[in-house]
């Protein structure tokens, strides 16, 4: 059994097990076993903020501080930190801006529209599959794929800018355990895939604390989050 595997089942324990005949599965059957693992639609639905605090394990022993925050459908800051330098990247509902210091741009930068897709995307916390046909989202079901060893269910979810991502959930739990995101950025098409694992409940929603190499270490939900945290730095301010 694969590792991400175990990290997966592991913190499952206590979830009951969904099993499902592949044959039989539609994309709207996925959909619905993956909202109810998660914790339910609703809860999903009434999710209006969020905020993390991570770790990411870089080569050399390295080990990256990360943060984020999140306002349903109005803003998203990330912050990634080391050595006392601090990138960010934030989306406060209009404006996409970024600060690469790792880069040597210490001052920050407008995004254009397309360099905006992902940071847009975080402000769905919920996800692309929860009210997926009133966001414009269609969901096709492929079948099957082997993912490290398991038969994973396979959904195309294309959104409504026409980008699309192929999401892998776990044939016992219904979780997400890879996605492959597929973003169309200046005429070419970038690709990355991120496997998902060691999930926890937060306030009665699993969330994985695994993700890529970024060890989550807090989910904070629905706290108040100052919309000037979004916002485009003034001269001397961060």
């Amino acid at each position: 059994m694969s590792a991400w595997r175990m990290a997966l089942l592991i913190p499952l324990a206590a979830l009951a097990t969904l099993s499902a005949d592949a044959a039989t599965m539609t994309a709207e059957d996925l959909v619905a076993r993956n909202l109810e693992a998660r914790g339910g639609a609703e809860k999903l639905k009434a999710i209006t903020s969020m905020h993390t605090v991570g770790t990411v394990r870089g080569g050399g022993g390295q080990e990256f501080k990360t943060e984020s925050w999140a306002v349903a459908g109005r803003g998203f800051r990330s912050e990634f930190s080391l050595q006392g330098m601090i990138g960010i990247s934030a989306w406060d509902g209009a404006q996409a801006w970024a600060i690469r210091p790792f880069g040597g741009r210490k001052e920050p930068q407008k995004l254009s529209p397309e360099d905006a897709k992902d940071l847009i995307e975080r402000t769905d916390i919920a996800g692309p599959l929860v009210d997926h046909a009133a966001k414009g989202n269609t969901i096709d079901y492929l079948g099957t794929e082997d993912i490290d060893g398991t038969d994973a269910h396979k959904l195309r979810v294309t959104l409504k800018n026409g980008d699309f991502e192929y999401v892998y959930l776990d044939p016992d739990h219904f979780l997400e355990i890879r996605v492959s995101y597929h973003r169309m950025v200046r005429g070419q098409e970038q690709v990355s895939a991120v496997d998902f694992g060691e999930y926890q409940k937060v306030d009665g929603i699993y969330f994985p604390f695994e993700i890529g190499r970024n060890h989550i270490e807090k989910v904070e939900l629905n706290i108040p989050i100052d919309a000037q945290r979004f916002a485009f730095p003034d001269a001397g301010r961060r």
